[in-house]
């Protein structure tokens, strides 16, 4: 039996950063850096509580970026392992048609059965889970990898994973150990 591997969307697969940084900037007339996001997110600035808002809005996960190197990385991984997306969607009911239709587009490879939107992470059971959320993490019983995100930069817990390369050379790394 294959190994199991959940995979988050926004901001490993998704790249929302940019989006939210050009929000603030239009909303509150500032440009953040990537420097001034460490540790923190985009929302949590003086004046940016309402940018959380698009969040809710149809279509604000429609045109969001790919991740450097996860297309490839990720068909890698599909060749020895089950790849499943896992996304806390829930919460923003208009983001469900949105990441599916980004899903379909971008990878479309991966099957649609292997698309899981839930609200609680909690309840997944694979063997990793690539996320950016320590809180996701933290309730997972397999590996947890925290894919690096300007708001999780302080965290120690889990091995961490800067890009989609350094996740690349850790599957190599577990199949090699096999």
């Amino acid at each position: 039996m294959r190994k199991r591997i959940a995979l988050d969307m926004d901001e490993v697969i998704a790249d929302i950063e940019p989006k939210f940084l050009d929000l603030y900037e239009r909303e509150v007339g500032k440009r953040l850096t990537k420097a001034d996001l460490y540790g923190k997110k985009v929302y949590h600035f003086e004046g940016a509580k309402h940018v959380r808002r698009f969040l809710f809005d149809k279509g604000f996960f429609r045109d969001l970026g790919v991740m450097p190197d996860s297309q490839e990385v990720v068909a890698e991984l599909m060749e020895h392992y089950d790849v499943f997306i896992t996304t806390a969607a829930m919460e923003f009911r208009n983001c469900l048609e949105d990441k599916y239709d980004w899903l379909q587009e971008h990878f479309p490879k991966i099957h649609w059965k292997n698309f899981v939107f839930c609200g609680d992470k909690s309840i997944l059971r694979a063997d990793y889970m690539i996320d950016d959320h320590v809180q996701n993490l933290r309730s997972f019983t397999g590996k947890g990898l925290l894919f690096s995100a300007s708001h999780n930069m302080n965290s120690k817990e889990f091995t961490r994973v800067n890009n989609w390369l350094e996740v690349r050379d850790f599957f190599r790394a577990e199949r090699a150990k096999e």
